[in-house]
C-alpha cells in the first residue's frame, strides 16, 4: 500500500503543497476530492456526522479515523477518552500533529484486549470490510470490542440510485458482483496510483439483517439527503 490518502493528509497538515486526491470507482468516473474536506470542523460536517458525534459517549474508538477530525472534536470539545486508529501511518502522524493524544496505526480486525462504549465508523466506515461476505466477521469483531451497554455508530449509503433503470423500473446491476454495493476503488495523488481496493456501500436493510444475524440490534437514527443514513448497533 502506498498510503496515498495518508500522504495527502500529511501534506495538508504540514503545508507540503497538497493537491486534490483523484478517486474513481468501478461504477463512477474520476472525481476530485479536496483534502481540506478531511480537516473539516464540527460546523462544516454533514448533519449525519454531527448527530453521531452528539451521541458518542464514554470511552470511544474512532475506526478509520483519517485526518482525525471526529476524534479531535470529541477529545477537545467533549473531553472524552478517544482512541483514533487507522491503517495509514501518514494519517496517524497527521493526527498526532493535530494533537490527538491516543492515535495509532492499527487494523481494527487485529485489535485485542480492549473494549469501548462507542465505536465510530464515519464516512462510510462499514465499507472497509470490502465485501458483503466479510460483514459477519467484521461485525463479530466490532461486537467483541463493545462494552455491555455500548454502541456502534456508522454511516453509509444505498447506492442503488447509481444504476440505470429498465422499462419496468428494475435496475441494471452488473452480473459480476455479489452485491450491488460492492465497488473497486482507485485513488491517485500527485501522479502516483494506489493499488485498487475493495470498498462497500451497504444499504440499511442489508446492514440490519447482517446485524441481527450476528447478535446485534440495529436502529436507524437519521437519514440524510442523498440515500445516506446513520445507524446505531447495540448488543441484542
Amino acid at each position: 500500500m502506498k498510503d496515498l490518502f495518508g500522504k495527502a493528509i500529511l501534506d495538508y497538515q504540514t503545508n507540503n503543497s497538497p493537491v486534490d486526491l483523484i478517486t474513481e470507482t468501478s461504477i463512477s468516473e474520476a472525481d476530485e476530492m479536496s483534502v481540506a474536506y478531511l480537516f473539516r470542523n464540527y460546523k462544516e460536517m454533514p448533519k449525519i456526522e454531527r448527530k453521531a458525534l452528539d451521541l458518542a459517549k464514554g470511552k470511544i474508538l474512532d475506526v478509520g479515523c483519517g485526518a482525525g477530525s471526529h476524534a479531535l472534536y470529541l477529545q477537545n470539545e467533549k473531553n472524552l477518552d478517544v482512541t483514533a486508529i487507522d491503517i495509514s501511518a501518514n494519517g496517524i502522524k497527521a493526527c498526532e500533529l493535530r494533537g490527538i493524544k491516543k492515535a495509532r496505526v492499527q487494523n481494527v480486525m487485529e485489535l485485542e484486549n480492549e473494549t469501548f462504549d462507542t465505536i465510530l465508523l464515519m464516512m462510510n466506515g462499514a465499507g472497509m470490510c470490502g465485501k458483503l461476505k466479510k460483514i459477519a466477521g467484521f461485525l463479530q469483531k466490532l461486537k467483541s470490542l463493545l462494552n455491555e451497554n455500548g454502541q456502534i455508530l456508522l454511516d453509509s449509503s444505498d447506492i442503488i440510485y447509481m444504476f440505470d433503470e429498465d422499462e419496468d423500473g428494475g435496475k441494471w446491476i452488473p452480473s459480476n458482483t455479489d452485491y450491488y454495493g460492492e465497488v473497486i476503488f482507485n485513488v491517485s495523488y500527485k501522479g502516483e496510483k494506489e493499488e485498487p481496493f475493495d470498498w462497500m456501500y451497504i444499504d440499511y436493510n442489508t446492514l440490519q439483517n447482517a446485524a441481527y444475524a450476528n447478535g446485534l440490534q440495529c436502529e436507524l437514527i437519521l437519514e440524510g439527503e442523498h440515500y445516506d443514513y446513520l445507524a446505531r448497533l447495540t448488543h441484542l
